[in-house]
């Protein structure tokens, strides 16, 4: 992965006029902290919240216990849900990033999800969008793919909405988030 251009990504946000808003887990705010020197990055970034505990992912964003027993902490269920709890806190948020993940050996390591797996959650306008990735290395190196996978699904999805905005036809039909409320 090349490192993204940050500031083309905020000056994205602020064409679009849309604000950002992070709940991390395995990145440990590494997200919100590259954004930071980004040009016009106070005028996106609302905040974010670093979950790592799964006591903070219930009592700060809502994930349920259910969910964390079930799933764990690191699962696509879990992170769907930390997206929702954070869109509940910052309703303001165009766009809601949740993202958890086994950056080191952990509780919920299995053969099919191995160390260097990381869920992401991006809620936009409604919409949500899930991916499931496979990274290799230590855990900084694991954190920086995880950042970096971040900054290019949200250019894509921006990019996206900008070629969409010109093809939407009047009376189209928008699709519901398939995250449960």
């Amino acid at each position: 992965m090349k490192t993204p251009d940050l500031n083309a990504l905020v000056q994205q946000f602020l064409e679009h006029k849309l604000t950002l808003a992070l709940a991390e887990s395995c990145t440990c705010g590494l997200v919100a902290a590259q954004l930071a020197p980004a040009t016009g990055v106070s005028e996106v970034l609302l905040g974010s919240v670093v979950t790592y505990h799964v006591e903070a992912k219930q009592k700060l964003l809502g994930v349920k216990k259910e969910t964390l027993a079930t799933y764990s902490a690191e699962s696509q269920q879990t992170t769907n849900e930390m997206a929702q709890g954070l869109h509940r806190h910052l309703p303001a948020a165009d766009v809601c990033v949740a993202v958890t993940g086994l950056c080191g050996p952990g509780a919920s390591e299995t053969p099919d999800k191995p160390v260097g797996t990381v869920f992401v959650t991006v809620l936009v306008e409604g919409h949500a969008y899930e991916y499931r990735e496979q990274f290799n290395g230590t855990g900084d190196k694991l954190r920086a793919q995880a950042a970096e996978f971040i900054y290019e699904k949200l250019a894509e999805l921006l990019t996206r909405r900008k070629q969409l905005a010109g093809a939407v036809q009047p009376g189209t039909k928008q699709l519901k988030s398939n995250i449960a409320a």
